[in-house]
């Protein structure tokens, strides 16, 4: 018998105990992993954003896309979003006062 792992004799099978480790170690891995990616992809559209702010093109679409992708995964762009969306909702409402 091998000291990496247990024969659990009901079920007749070998389990490794070392794969709770490795599963631990790929997991934060493809945590991290996938982290950094919606970062780079979040950074990315919200300086595109900010370019179209002097140049032509819908800032004022893409910079909530890309803090909706960065709100995936991180806190201060969920509030950045939030209070985004409440701002907008403001502006809305008291446009529509005046245009009464």
């Amino acid at each position: 018998m091998c000291n990496f792992g247990i024969v659990y004799p009901r079920y007749g099978q070998f389990i490794d105990k070392r794969k709770p480790m490795l599963n631990r170690l790929l997991s934060t891995s493809v945590r991290t992993a996938r982290r950094i990616a919606i970062g780079v992809i979040g950074a990315t559209v919200c300086l595109i954003g900010v370019i179209m702010l002097v140049t032509p093109g819908p800032a004022f679409v893409v910079i909530p896309a890309g803090l909706a992708i960065l709100s995936i995964e991180f806190a201060f762009a969920r509030r950045w979003l939030t209070l985004l969306r409440r701002r907008i909702s403001d502006t809305m409402q008291n446009q529509r006062i005046k245009s009464r």
